[in-house]
């Protein structure tokens, strides 16, 4: 018996040889934990500085004496570009230039921030100049968020973690989201340029960020070939972006993915911004803030529950009945009549949407080749804008010539329909496999079998 346990025991050399493999394997788990929390680190970072901001540069250019319009255009021109500069940058990011594009351009964006700070300061910039300096920085932004889409599933080292990492960055989203508006107001009204300088330190922050991120967030190189160069990637854009418009309509998952959203994003700026007519038209500034504030509230509950929410009921029960529940709070702003109503509304809305984002989010990055995920990500995320782009036009005109209730008349017939075809499309494809994420692209030391696509 002695002998047997003694032979049955680990030696002094074996345990040293099984716990430095052991040892081996954690770095690289330990080492991916540390980089997501880096991930959402820099997320929240960058989206306050972008919502600190972005709220206030209208109000720079009507306290410099410019009209109303000059800033819708504005708006409506940096929509835009997004919408055609999304996919095209989404090109070189799958080719292996991923974590450059998203250093340089958190670096480029930072400086033109810095020169819009300085345009504040001096308090007399041409109009030209303002609008060159938020249109660059707007171009930056949109080609950092079309490199970093790829990056997330590279973190990952598990399938069933991808709900709570996209939960993750949602939360940081919501957070801004709540935090960046008053932020900027109140730096706004200590100074002008502040709301610039601090945007400036967020965008110098996602650099460092993702320059400290050690896991590798471009495919190996035998994986995807040859670089072709600078000018190999330019005349193979027009074929890659194609191939990303191919592959999110070949995909199931990727269909319901772009639908959904697409519908969603016009639906919510439809509605946020008859919410701001309707209230503004009666001096609602105060009342304005206060649906915003409870909006922003719900969404950022609505974040820290979505992972128990799916976990609890499954991916697919989770997206279905949060869609079909949408339709409540839809419905109660055809009768609202004051801030209260809308208020408890938008807060309806912004709690059950974070819990559909995680499902769709996990779902089709699931169901992307890893080679492919910017490229994928950048046409649904441009469906998405192109489908907003037209919502405050779109406001407006109902508003003005149906009536105050017309635009969440025609929001709530939306999504009734946008909730029948997910009850339905879900069914097929939301198994638990791509739901979960269990179908996920293989990590980069194995093949990639995918034959689908993400957002």
């Amino acid at each position: 018996m002695v002998d047997e346990c003694a032979a049955s025991r680990p030696t002094a050399d074996s345990r040293g040889e099984r716990g430095s493999t052991a040892s081996a394997a954690r770095r690289p788990a330990d080492r991916g934990r540390r980089d997501v929390r880096l991930l959402w680190l820099t997320n929240a970072v960058d989206g306050l500085g972008t919502q600190t901001s972005g709220v206030v540069f209208p109000l720079l250019l009507l306290h410099l004496g410019h009209s109303p319009a000059v800033a819708g255009v504005f708006a409506s021109a940096a929509a835009l570009t997004g919408v055609t500069l999304g996919p095209l940058v989404a090109v070189p990011a799958d080719r292996g230039h991923r974590r450059r594009i998203m250093i340089a351009s958190a670096v480029l964006a930072a400086a033109a921030m810095a020169g819009l700070a300085i345009a504040a300061a001096q308090g007399r910039t041409s109009l030209r100049i303002l609008v060159a300096l938020a249109l660059a920085e707007r171009l930056c932004a949109v080609t950092y968020e079309a490199a970093a889409r790829g990056a997330l599933v590279h973190l990952v080292a598990l399938p069933d973690e991808l709900p709570r990492v996209a939960a993750g960055i949602q939360t940081g989203d919501q957070v801004a989201l709540v935090a960046g508006p008053a932020l900027g107001g109140v730096l706004f009204q200590l100074a002008r340029p502040l709301p610039f300088l601090a945007d400036t330190l967020s965008y110098a922050v996602t650099a460092l960020g993702v320059r400290a991120i050690r896991t590798p967030v471009d495919e190996p190189r035998g994986k995807r070939g040859p670089r072709p160069g600078v000018l190999g990637t330019l005349r193979a854009v027009p074929g890659d972006v194609g191939a990303g418009l191919a592959l999110v309509a070949r995909s199931a998952v990727l269909r319901l993915v772009v639908t959904w959203t697409s519908v969603a994003s016009g639906v919510v700026t439809l509605l946020s911004f008859t919410v701001l007519f309707v209230l503004g038209a009666h001096g609602g500034t105060a009342a304005t803030g206060l649906v915003l504030a409870a909006s922003g509230a719900a969404g950022l509950l609505g974040s820290l529950l979505s992972v128990r929410v799916v976990r609890r009921f499954g991916a697919r029960r989770a997206l279905v009945t949060a869609t079909w529940l949408l339709i409540v709070p839809t419905a109660a702003l055809t009768a609202a009549d004051g801030p209260w109503v809308f208020g408890a509304a938008f807060a309806g809305l912004c709690v059950l949407v974070p819990v559909i984002t995680v499902v769709l989010s996990s779902a089709a990055i699931a169901a992307t080749p890893r080679e492919t995920q910017s490229r994928a990500g950048a046409v649904i995320g441009s469906a998405a804008a192109l489908a907003a782009a037209g919502a405050p036009a779109g406001a407006a005109f109902l508003v003005t010539e149906v009536g105050p209730r017309a635009p969440a008349l025609l929001c709530t017939a939306a999504v009734v329909v946008l909730a029948g075809y997910t009850h339905a499309a879900a069914r097929g494809t939301l198994t638990p496999a791509t739901a979960d994420g269990a179908r996920r692209p293989e990590r980069a030391t194995g093949p990639s079998t995918r034959q689908e696509p993400q957002p």
